[in-house]
């Protein structure tokens, strides 16, 4: 059952986010709907199902010889990209 939520927020950030949330092909309801699902759902809770069907398909296709640490791998490539 969907509730009527009343929010007041500066007039450009509205027309900001109304304009972002067309370029995703969503209403501002359902992008302010998510958020908050995104921020309330503990890390545990997520489960596998939860994926979207294409990122399940493409879980565990990359195989590697040796284990690749992936959050020194992703530190390195952002701290290249913003000069870190």
């Amino acid at each position: 059952m969907n509730t009527k939520l009343t929010l007041t927020l500066e007039k450009e950030v509205i027309e900001i986010a109304k304009k972002y949330a067309k370029e995703k092909g969503q209403s501002l309801s359902e992008m302010v709907e998510n958020y908050f699902k995104f921020i309330t759902t503990p890390e545990n809770v997520l489960k596998e199902k939860e994926l979207s069907y294409k990122v399940s398909k493409l879980r565990g296709i990359i195989k590697t010889d040796t284990d690749i640490d992936y959050k020194k791998t992703l530190t390195e490539e952002l701290s290249k990209k913003y000069g870190l």
